[in-house]
């Protein structure tokens, strides 16, 4: 169940929370996590893609990634270019990232639950 729950909640911020029967934190979490990744591409922000080049490169896709399908459902749709011309854009980008790596340790979170080291 461990496993299954931490995928979950990496594909779907939120969702190993409520396999876990945590419904409160599974929905402050999904609603924080996409309400942060929304803002983002709302006020210009960039999905980075994979690019490998540099380590900047490289960890801009790793913290946005962290979001999961918010991720990547907004790349796939053709949201979230960005446009670095906009007062917003640095801000923007923050948004993002941040809510990749909230959801990284949402994941820990639902791990520590499942191990039964948290309630």
């Amino acid at each position: 169940m461990t496993t299954v729950a931490c995928v979950a909640g990496a594909l779907i911020p939120g969702l190993g929370h409520a396999l876990l029967r945590k419904w409160d934190r599974a929905i402050v979490f999904f609603l924080c996590v996409s309400a942060m990744v929304a803002l983002g591409i709302l006020l210009d922000g960039r999905i980075f893609g994979a690019d490998f080049k540099d380590m900047f490169s490289l960890l801009k896709f790793l913290s946005s990634a962290g979001a999961g399908l918010l991720y990547w459902i907004p790349g796939f749709m053709g949201l979230g270019v960005g446009d670095p011309s906009a007062y917003t854009y640095d801000y923007a980008n923050i948004f993002i990232y941040v809510a990749g790596l909230l959801n990284m340790l949402v994941i820990v979170d639902v791990f520590d639950i499942a191990m039964g080291r948290k309630q």
